[in-house]
């Protein structure tokens, strides 16, 4: 039977392929308590990875999208209007399918597809990977939610502000960085920090979708299905799943929670909009 220790050593890193630990995953009665913890604290990994650069990327994204959304400019709102509906409007998880179908599918049919910053070809494979294509969607997605929260702030700054920096002078990229973007984080952190936590619990679709787990490699539910598989036992595997999430869950609630009163801080107490925790079951 293995000790923890050599559970540690086995499969601490194993997420990040079979270079870092056991070529092969635990199987039947070989499998103890602790190589489900670090199993699955491995495939955590993946889940601080996508959920990470997810939110970076989107939050710039979507400042950008809610500005446009919220310009006078029909030539940009309408569709960051139609961008921002079709996947508010449509389940993460069918996105999955859809875009992973189109990276696979289209280009075997002799159509290119022109993203910007790479042309998908028949010989492109790098966003047919969870790492690559499933980190795409997960950005696109909180782009369209985060940026209707920011386009919602806009709408909700108080025109005395605004009428004070014209008071001041203030034009442009000047009251854009010193009025309008501060208002704008401060009244729609608390639900930014509600997209934080549904995008970070989101990233256990990635693997469960059409993109692959090359190698063994997945994150925490990929590896908690697999034991769940081998144990018929599921009263290990999802609860240690539950507990890495509430883990995570904490510290993006604390983390938030510091930039928050950063944002109030010059807000009296009893003005400062609070972070509540409302679940929302179908995304």
């Amino acid at each position: 039977m293995r000790t923890c220790w050599e559970s540690f050593e086995a499969y601490a890193l194993r997420a990040l392929g079979r270079d870092y630990g056991d070529r092969l995953l635990p199987r039947g009665l070989d499998i103890t308590f602790c190589d489900q913890v670090f199993l699955i604290g491995s495939g955590l990994i993946w889940n601080i990875y996508f959920a990470g650069l997810a939110i970076a990327i989107g939050f710039g994204l979507s400042g950008g999208m809610a500005m446009a959304r919220f310009s006078q400019n029909r030539w940009l709102s309408r569709p960051a209007g139609l961008f921002i509906f079709i996947f508010r409007g449509s389940p993460l998880f069918i996105q999955f399918f859809f875009f992973y179908a189109a990276f696979v599918m289209l280009p075997r049919s002799g159509v290119d597809i022109p993203l910007g910053f790479i042309t998908l070809t028949v010989n492109t494979s790098a966003l047919t990977t969870a790492q690559v294509g499933g980190l795409f969607v997960l950005v696109l997605n909180t782009t369209a939610y985060s940026a209707e929260l920011f386009h919602g702030a806009l709408q909700s700054i108080p025109k005395g502000d605004l009428e004070a920096a014209d008071a001041y002078g203030m034009r442009g990229w000047t009251k854009f960085r010193r009025v309008i973007f501060p208002n704008m984080l401060r009244l729609s952190w608390p639900s930014y920090t509600n997209e934080a936590i549904f995008l970070t619990h989101s990233t256990t679709l990635v693997f469960l979708s059409a993109f692959p787990a090359r190698q063994q490699v997945g994150e925490a539910f990929y590896y908690a299905r697999y034991f769940v598989d081998q144990t018929f036992n599921p009263f290990v595997a999802y609860p240690l799943v539950a507990a890495y999430f509430v883990a995570l869950t904490l510290m993006i609630v604390g983390l938030y929670g510091l930039v928050g009163r950063r944002l109030n801080r010059h807000v009296p107490q009893t003005r400062r909009a609070r972070f509540r925790f409302r679940p929302q079951y179908i995304r």
